[in-house]
């Protein structure tokens, strides 16, 4: 189980890396699209189209990498359940909060 779990660490890891990056792209894009069109030359403002079309593919990029880690995460929680022999996932329950000894206000 630990290392399904490590596994799934390192997948994690490894998008969230890629995820920033596109990111980090995408704010670079973002700023030359609003200088083209803050200079209103006409060739910069033609290239806006490509600039754009190449920050849509970004987005859709870090969309499918959010996707992907979503199926992971189930996946590896699937696999919990079925690695452990009580059929839970191996994860603590939380207990709630006793109130039965807290001090109550009158209704009145």
């Amino acid at each position: 189980m630990e290392r399904r779990e490590n596994k799934f660490l390192h997948s994690l890891q490894k998008s969230f890396v890629q995820v920033q990056s596109i990111l980090d792209q995408n704010r670079l894009l973002i700023n030359e699209i609003n200088q083209n069109h803050e200079l209103k030359i006409p060739e910069n403002v033609g290239r806006n189209v490509s600039l754009i079309r190449e920050l849509n593919n970004n987005i859709r990029r870090v969309a499918d990498l959010y996707a992907n880690l979503s199926l992971s995460f189930n996946k590896s929680m699937e696999g919990s359940e079925e690695g452990n022999s009580s059929g839970k996932l191996g994860l603590k329950r939380v207990r709630p909060i006793d109130n039965s000894n807290t001090l109550h206000a009158p209704q009145i």
